[in-house]
């Protein structure tokens, strides 16, 4: 099979057993653990074709494996990849210099794979979102082309610098919508944050406890403190701060409720931060790390023992791909399961869609996430910290890509057709749900 076309050419009833199968193989230990939270998860994927194909990133690397890529070779087949990029998955943070960065976000399926298979899943996303604001083909064709584009330029910026580790889109940098962005996280505040998830009893603070499900028993507070001091040495030397920061006030548990994270459990931590101030706390997400999607169907030896466990594989691929991180971000081990600790940071502000009606406004943005994109898989290279990846990435993208106009034809022809085929598999698998053909999460 070599195009999507093929794929679309199946019955709708052998492409909905596809899709069932590949959704209960991806997803039955978690559903197993917790059904009732899948089916929310479900029923937030059957809202929209969008919803659907945010939570159905399994689907997508069992398709695209199947497909011909020209530019796939040795080396980029090899690049480490944010693994679920969509038109959401942009967004701020405070980086371990104290910059905001505006960047791609949220690594949970982060891993080693065809760098196309970023582009790929991003340029559905965009078709995608251009149909659901009723845009013509041709605008969305405009918004993939204006979206690749800026990638490919930058990229070449890359090619002809060095350094490329230290490049990053910040307040100094950007204009436009992704200024915006970032003006909105710099007005984020550390105390409006811990208002909102905190109070103060006797002149400390502690969770409300509308900030969790519940507080720990004795025995699940031992394994998270230990899990918690096992995180502490993951912290890079160049990050740590004084020993007052990590002194933890207090700990509550919730089960994750996003479309990603439906039934896991997460434990919050709240902990002194850099001064015994009240306003200086910070606090810290200890979550479960799932398997990511790429990994289901890249087979390579080398990077599995690259990492213990998941949450360190979240971990190390952030870093690579951020080059800057959230100076909190580390990993552990909790129940037998890899965790990836990070902050819950006051300065994260995601990119929203709904304000952002018109292509006059949306294809600035889309120059800004393909600038984001290319940054994140150029200096995840053998200028990174982490040596999977040995060779400048920026030089073997652009010796494999040659015609970029071709390039960006081809992606363009993806977008929309993968799109096309996103939006009839929504419709089969809400299908297959209401009609409790999914085992496990039969609706009710």
């Amino acid at each position: 099979m070599t195009s999507v076309d093929d794929l679309r050419s199946a019955s709708s009833d052998d492409r909905q057993q596809e899709i069932i199968a590949c959704l209960v193989e991806a997803f039955n230990e978690l559903i197993e653990i917790n059904p009732r939270a899948f089916r929310r998860k479900f029923r937030k994927m059957a809202a929209e074709p969008f919803d659907f194909y945010r939570g159905s990133a399994p689907l997508f690397y069992h398709d695209v494996a199947k497909l011909k890529d020209p530019y796939a070779n040795k080396k980029t087949s090899r690049i480490w990849i944010q693994g679920d990029l969509h038109a959401e998955n942009y967004g701020t943070y405070m980086d371990a210099e104290g910059v905001l960065v505006f960047d791609v976000n949220d690594f949970d399926e982060a891993y080693l794979g065809h760098f196309t298979w970023d582009l790929q899943r991003m340029a559905a996303s965009l078709a995608l979102l251009g149909f659901s604001k009723a845009f013509p083909d041709k605008t969305i064709r405009e918004m993939i082309d204006t979206y690749a584009r800026a990638y490919l330029d930058q990229v070449r910026y890359f090619a002809r610098g060095e350094r490329d580790e230290e490049f990053r889109l910040t307040l100094s940098n950007t204009d436009g919508a992704v200024r915006d962005i970032l003006l909105g996280a710099r007005s984020g505040t550390r105390i409006d944050l811990l208002d909102s998830l905190t109070l103060i009893e006797a002149g400390e603070r502690r969770f409300k406890e509308s900030a969790g499900e519940r507080r720990l028993d004795f025995q699940e507070q031992v394994a998270v403190m230990n899990a918690y001091e096992s995180y502490l040495d993951t912290i890079p030397e160049r990050n740590r701060q004084q020993s007052v920061s990590y002194k933890v006030k207090d700990v509550v548990t919730l089960t994750g409720v996003g479309i990603g994270s439906a039934g896991l459990p997460v434990q919050s931590l709240l902990v002194e931060g850099r001064t015994e101030a009240l306003e200086n706390d910070v606090i810290l997400s200890m979550k479960r790390a799932l398997v990511p999607a790429p990994s289901r169907v890249v087979s390579d030896e080398r990077i599995e023992k690259y990492f213990d466990h998941q949450g360190h594989r979240t971990a190390l691929s952030q870093r690579a791909l951020q080059a800057h991180a959230d100076p909190w971000l580390g990993w552990c081990e909790l129940n037998g399961h890899g965790q990836v600790v990070q902050e819950l940071s006051p300065y994260a502000n995601d990119v929203e869609w709904d304000g952002v009606t018109e292509p006059d406004e949306v294809l600035p943005l889309l120059e800004g996430l393909g600038r984001a994109t290319a940054k994140a898989h150029c200096v995840s290279d053998a200028s990174s910290d982490e040596s999977l990846v040995k060779f400048e990435t920026e030089h073997a993208i652009l010796e494999a890509i040659g015609d970029d106009d071709a390039f960006v034809e081809e992606l363009c022809r993806f977008g929309v057709t993968y799109g096309d085929l996103t939006r009839e598999d929504h419709r089969l698998f809400v299908d297959a749900f209401r009609n409790g053909m999914i085992p496990g999460v039969e609706a009710t």
